[in-house]
């Protein structure tokens, strides 16, 4: 294995981490907004708030990570993606800072406010839709290369259905993963009241999440034959994420094993993510950056090889430490400490 094929896994292994820990904050966001406009909020706000007050200040250091080693490693990246993403990312670093507003003004402000509130649910639906443009892009026919300035074909995204399927799926996918983690955290906490609410959110959210996985993929079809054969012949990873969607569903609708029921989430998208994101390969910019021909110079990849890898070992244990000390404390769980 050259450290080409090391290298995108190190940092694909850094945005599944992304994908997991933020999609809980950005379904939380927009639950505990949902749980306020329905008057719910005195259920749901507190368990919401034990949850990221020790969590949100780490999340973003995957999404870090992942930009970084993803600039270091394939240097091309930087320019293509750079330019074509210039509007939408412009858009989601805006949101990520209002997002961090909220954080600052919910924990140190002296009384809570509705646009604050506002704000803070709709990020969490906003900032996935507009970070999933750049899984879009690299599928390709959505950039256009003049004379060597890269230009982003706005019209073509905006109405091509693999776009909107793909937002779709991401909204949704978010959505489902944090109703099944707080499934799991009010069982914890041994809060029935939150625990009827956010099961009742898990078990709404299933549906919609294999409908859009089924229509993104049919979306591919036709808009990137290549990929979705590499997809079909990977067809076994897709099968195990289906059978560990099966047995979160069963966990959650018959009420029991809800630690179960989230390790099984977390593998389900583990399977399809990863096999996404084999059968892309060779491409990372589908067809002007491929992983051989756009990687830097050995030397280089070989030191951000072991840097990452290095940085993946660091943080790991620091995520176990915080669960140990807060997320699985029994008594910060339950409001004690």
């Amino acid at each position: 294995m050259n450290y080409e094929i090391i290298g995108i896994t190190v940092l694909w292994i850094f945005l599944y981490g992304y994908l997991i820990v933020a999609s809980v904050d950005f379904g939380a966001g927009f639950f505990a907004y949902y749980a306020k406009k329905t008057k719910k909020d005195h259920i749901m706000n507190k368990l919401i708030s034990r949850y990221l007050s020790p969590v949100w200040e780490i999340t973003n250091v995957f999404f870090v990570f992942f930009f970084v080693g993803l600039v270091g490693f394939f240097p091309d990246a930087a320019y293509y993606y750079g330019t074509a993403l210039l509007v939408p990312g412009s858009i989601a670093i805006i949101l990520l800072a209002i997002r961090g507003s909220f954080y600052a003004f919910e924990n140190y402000g002296s009384k809570q406010s509705d646009v604050y509130m506002f704000l803070y649910g709709a990020t969490g639906l906003l900032i996935p839709a507009s970070l999933s443009v750049a899984l879009t892009i690299s599928e390709g026919g959505f950039i256009d290369v003049v004379d060597g300035n890269v230009q982003l074909l706005v019209k073509e995204l905006f109405f091509s259905p693999y776009s909107w399927s793909v937002v779709f799926l991401a909204i949704v996918s978010v959505l489902f993963i944090s109703a099944t983690f707080l499934s799991f955290y009010a069982n914890r906490a041994g809060d029935t009241s939150a625990l009827k609410i956010v099961r009742n959110y898990a078990l709404f959210w299933s549906i919609p999440t294999i409908i859009a996985s089924l229509t993104t993929f049919i979306a591919l079809s036709r808009h990137n034959p290549r990929h979705y054969n590499n997809m079909i012949d990977l067809w076994w990873m897709f099968g195990l994420s289906v059978a560990c969607f099966m047995i979160a569903l069963l966990c959650i609708y018959f009420k029991r094993n809800y630690g179960m029921a989230f390790i099984a989430v977390m593998l389900q998208f583990f399977f399809a993510f990863f096999g996404y994101g084999k059968a892309h390969l060779p491409y990372l910019l589908d067809p002007y950056i491929t992983i051989h021909e756009g990687a830097t110079h050995e030397a280089m990849g070989l030191a951000l090889v072991i840097a990452f890898i290095a940085g993946l070992l660091l943080l790991i244990p620091s995520l176990i430490l915080i669960m140990k000390m807060f997320l699985f404390d029994a008594d910060y769980v339950k409001g004690k400490k």
